[in-house]
């Protein structure tokens, strides 16, 4: 069944038209340096109201067509529990938000058969209505902040209500890379009340860097004069690993995490969740320097997430090491992550 409705501006019609199943996308993702099982899509479409967003999985600015078809998901939680439940083990990312959701609830309805199926969920720029009843463990919320513009108020709902919520800051070079621009996005994470801030490289192929630059130049019609040469011809790579480095300096000072919190899941072992914790940040921090190395740490974060049983008992009776099929490095970081999170 399909309903036509208006965009806010009356500009344009977007056709909504019921999903015969929730979208779902299975597959190895990263969310800056935390391991995603899953994608689930409620509103699977790059149609929408604001002409751009970003995608911190794909780490792209994605712009939207204004007019279309939007493929609605389920508004019932056990379907989507169901949906996911036969996927892979491991943390869920629930994305694309939609301004129907207050009617709609599929987004919500996501989120909850998420956590419903024992996964950990990040939720990425939900609005007020979108978000869960209850806050716990299993959920953190996500907000794309960018220069000269607030993140949306979903930031200021979920931290009222006690939801564990922070910044996605994409770096650019020339853009958000710069001093004075990582100065103010520190200090709306400290106004905000953010929980943590967590700055992402975008994605530098051609249309990636195209797609930055629209949208910088909707945002500031005036761009810095270097920033077309910065953006299409500097040193992406060393400009936006300085950036990341200096904004962790800034927020250090003031006691604000810089990495995203993992959440846990309601039926993951706490010990399990530490463990692939500690996997996933030493994979990160290692990652320039040894990408092969880093790579070890997170397959040995899925194997943890896929194990099925409580870790811990194992650690204790001391025979972790029979089990774990890593090299002894790997293996004593888990052991000692599950032997510290019992």
């Amino acid at each position: 069944m399909a309903a036509a409705g208006l965009s806010p501006s009356a500009a344009h019609v977007i056709l909504y038209e019921n999903a015969p199943e929730p979208a779902v996308r299975a597959g190895e993702f990263d969310l800056g340096g935390r391991r995603v099982a899953a994608r689930a899509l409620p509103y699977g479409t790059t149609i929408g109201v604001e002409r751009w967003s970003f995608d911190p999985i794909e780490r792209l600015f994605l712009l939207r067509a204004t007019g279309g078809s939007i493929l609605v998901g389920p508004h019932d939680p056990d379907a989507w529990r169901k949906a996911l439940a036969r996927g892979p083990a491991g943390n869920v990312a629930v994305s694309g938000c939609d301004p129907s959701e207050e009617i709609r609830g599929s987004y919500r309805a996501a989120a909850e058969g998420a956590a419903k199926a024992g996964r950990g969920v990040f939720l990425l720029d939900p609005s007020p209505s979108a978000l869960p009843d209850e806050p716990s463990p299993a959920y953190v919320t996500l907000f794309v902040a960018l220069p000269g513009r607030a993140p949306s108020e979903g930031l200021g709902e979920s931290l009222r209500r006690g939801f564990c919520a922070g910044l996605i800051v994409p770096l650019v070079p020339g853009w958000t890379c710069d001093a004075a621009a990582l100065k103010e996005l520190s200090h709306l994470a400290e106004e905000s009340g953010a929980r943590f801030v967590a700055a992402l490289p975008a994605a530098q192929d051609g249309p990636a860097r195209r797609a930055a630059i629209e949208v910088r130049e909707e945002l500031s019609p005036e761009p810095p004069e270097d920033f077309f040469e910065r953006v299409h011809h500097g040193n992406w790579r060393a400009e936006t690993e300085e950036a990341r480095l200096r904004l962790r300096e800034v927020c250090a000072s003031g006691g604000l995490p810089c990495e995203i919190p993992r959440p846990v899941g309601l039926l993951e072992p706490p010990a399990n969740a530490a463990a692939a914790k500690r996997l996933e940040e030493k994979a990160d921090e290692i990652f320039a320097l040894d990408e092969h190395r880093a790579s070890l740490f997170h397959a040995a974060a899925r194997w943890i997430d896929e194990s099925g049983r409580d870790l811990a008992p194992i650690v204790a009776e001391g025979n972790f090491r029979k089990i774990f099929p890593f090299v002894e490095e790997i293996a004593c970081e888990a052991e000692a992550a599950l032997r510290d999170g019992r």
